[in-house]
């Protein structure tokens, strides 16, 4: 037996990964059947969580699908109305490509497909015989964990996304599918506006102010912005983490580089990252195949 030194942590699974949390949360199920305006209230509460989004289940609480912000925020932005929350259900807009994963599961293979469908998003069986959610908020804990000379400054870089506060909710609901990001930071300020922020408003105007009809004539400022946590210091990867890993809804800036848990994600990719405190990688030869087996 011998100890690897060469292994990326981006090749473990997600055994090796989390090997006391990878099961200690359960998913929050809805049934099929229900509104959308359900799942709005729902998602509105989990959404940025290690939960992030709501399993669909069939009438023998079989998993079919998942619900999140990225369903829900298209849905709304193709079918703004009032009515539109009361008049479908779940089913009709769910992502039916169900995310179920195993422990065995590579790191690597995990974000791959959460790149692909654009939903940071799985479920695992667990040993209640239920399921177990993995989002990018989780991966969190990875990354305080790793040993590396990777900071802040270093990280994949992109672009910050503003929006005016002159904006209507339709046009920052266009603005995040356009380029493809969860959060759009107010121009010249440290205020955002986020997926989890604009279900949250839909949420409050659907119980308190049956007057509106139309969400996406409203003006944006009649939501509610979150801070965003400016930092000073270029920071080591772990370092960003564990600081990220303390916050309610984790999103920070340093030096205009906005950082969000699917930032972290893609910086886990890097081949650089191959050790991490408490997590020895051993391996040893299969008798009967011949290949290297990771323990």
């Amino acid at each position: 037996m011998e100890v690897i030194s060469d292994m990326s942590v981006s090749e473990l699974t997600l055994q090796e990964l989390f090997p006391k949390t990878l099961t200690d949360t359960s998913c929050v199920y809805i049934d099929k059947e229900s509104e959308v305006w359900v799942a709005t209230e729902m998602c509105a509460q989990y959404i940025e969580s290690n939960v992030d989004s709501i399993v669909v289940c069939d009438p023998n609480n079989k998993p079919i699908g998942i619900v999140g912000g990225y369903d829900l925020c298209d849905y709304l932005r193709k079918n703004p109305t009032r009515d539109s929350q009361y008049n479908h259900k779940v089913e009709d807009i769910m992502f039916t490509e169900l995310p179920q994963i195993e422990k065995t599961t590579t790191l690597e293979d995990l974000i791959e497909r959460w790149r692909n469908s654009r939903r940071a998003f799985a479920i695992l069986p667990n040993e209640a015989g239920g399921y177990s959610p993995i989002s990018a908020r989780k991966m969190l804990e990875i990354g305080s964990k790793c040993k590396t000379d990777i900071t802040v400054s270093s990280m994949p870089k992109k672009e910050i996304v503003t929006f005016q506060k002159d904006d209507s909710l339709g046009k920052v609901l266009d603005l995040m599918f356009e380029n493809k990001t969860r959060k759009l930071i107010l121009k010249d300020s440290n205020q955002f506006i986020s997926d989890r922020l604009i279900l949250t408003g839909i949420s409050n105007k659907l119980k308190f102010e049956k007057e509106v009809d139309n969400f996406s004539d409203l003006p944006i400022t009649e939501f509610h912005f979150g801070q965003v946590r400016k930092i000073k210091e270029d920071l080591k990867f772990n370092q960003l983490c564990s600081l990220m890993d303390k916050m309610d809804h984790p999103f920070v800036i340093y030096n205009d580089i906005p950082v969000t848990p699917w930032d972290v994600c893609l910086t886990l990719m890097s081949k650089e990252l191959k050790n991490l405190d408490g997590i020895e990688y051993q391996k040893i030869t299969c008798p009967h195949c011949g290949k290297d087996i990771s323990l």
